[in-house]
């Protein structure tokens, strides 16, 4: 295992790579991408994309925009009404009531306040249990709801016929994975189904576990013969602004209304509350993405903020070996009432998916289960 030597991305991620100098494709694309913007000729181009397709437009809406009420959505919808002057219809795909929080709800309600018009759709909440807690068996109980989120948009688009999606993170190797990016149209979201998330599209799983396959359809990702009889694209907003992140989104939206966690780091390894409103079990699923490949939220997080240079790679150690891959107990526990099953069922499932390359049991009682062999930014 080994570090990029300008941020703490490590080789353990998939997809990672580093050049002859030892720094990470993440850092190179994003160093890539501030010396070459230009704001004048980007907004051009989106333009014109805007232009293409008004031409097909008769809904009154000018773009969907996938929404879940965070920062990065209420900066989304803001930028698109107030710097595009566009009419956005807001789509949401969200949780059950059992999943979703108080707080999720309230910063719905806020881009409500803030005027703009939201679709919201919900997947049957019995068949979600049973796919939520297929996928925690396989490592990762976010597999059917991405698969949900992902599908709702061009399912809407095609429904309501507007063509033009908006998607947020995404279209640069500041947040994707450089080798999906499109070279010579950074900003086309349509290779968006080759992501892991999407591969495939395979519902395969899920159809041995219901038998109405109607329960299906929210989690369908449609064709790419669909996308092209209905003229769908999807252009990824944050190429087009140079100041996209996790930080500078949060502030924007705060400052508009959106309300953050107060649970604080150490229950979920998000170092301001700005991540995750709308649920609160991403802080498990990120606990175990720690335990599989040697980083979570925290590091996620501060590679964004060395790469803009807001605190150094040593400072930012500190903080990943104090933070990263921290989970409220509280959130484990409601998680294992919520699937019927017991801590400790849940804690012999985890283990299953640690790294034993990257991490060795810890027997003693009242102490962290799982202990990093690794030292941060230095490796193993």
């Amino acid at each position: 295992m080994k570090y990029c030597k300008n941020c703490l991305e490590n080789d353990a991620r998939p997809g990672a790579d580093f050049d002859k100098n030892g720094i990470c494709s993440t850092c190179n694309y994003n160093d890539h991408f501030n010396k070459n913007f230009n704001e004048k000729e980007r907004l051009e181009v989106i333009n014109e994309i805007i232009k293409k397709n008004k031409k097909n437009n008769t809904t009154g809406f000018d773009c969907i925009l996938g929404v879940s009420g965070g920062k990065d959505s209420t900066r989304q919808a803001l930028w698109t009404r107030d710097k595009l002057k566009l009419k956005p219809l807001l789509v949401c795909c969200t949780y059950p009531p059992e999943q979703l929080t108080e707080l999720g709800a309230k910063n719905l309600s806020n881009l409500i306040d803030l005027g703009f018009d939201l679709i919201v759709t919900s997947p049957a909440p019995k068949t979600w249990k049973k796919f939520l807690k297929e996928g925690f068996m396989g490592g990762n109980y976010l597999r059917a709801p991405e698969l949900a989120l992902y599908s709702s948009l061009p399912q809407i688009a095609i429904k309501y016929k507007i063509n033009l999606i908006f998607w947020g993170e995404g279209g640069n190797g500041k947040t994707t994975d450089p080798k999906l990016v499109n070279k010579k149209k950074e900003y086309d979201g349509n290779s968006q189904r080759k992501s892991n998330t999407l591969k495939n599209c395979d519902l395969g799983w899920m159809n041995k576990l219901v038998g109405d396959k109607a329960k299906l359809i929210p989690y369908r990702y449609p064709s790419e013969k669909e996308f092209k009889d209905k003229d769908i694209q999807i252009i990824y907003i944050g190429w087009f602004m140079k100041d996209w992140s996790i930080m500078n989104n949060a502030k924007y939206a705060a400052l508009n209304g959106l309300s953050l966690r107060e649970d604080g780091a150490k229950n979920t390894g998000d170092l301001f509350g700005t991540m995750a409103l709308d649920e609160d079990w991403v802080a498990i699923n990120q606990m175990i993405k720690y335990f599989k490949y040697g980083y979570g939220r925290t590091t996620d997080y501060l590679n964004y903020e060395i790469r803009n240079k807001n605190i150094t790679r040593n400072n930012a150690i500190k903080l990943v070996q104090k933070y990263d891959g921290l989970c409220s107990d509280k959130y484990i526990k409601d998680f294992c009432e919520y699937l019927n099953i017991s801590k400790d069922y849940f804690w012999d499932v985890v283990s299953k998916f640690v790294n034993r390359d990257l991490f060795t049991i810890n027997n003693k009682k009242n102490e962290k289960k799982f202990l990093p062999k690794f030292k941060v930014g230095k490796g193993l």
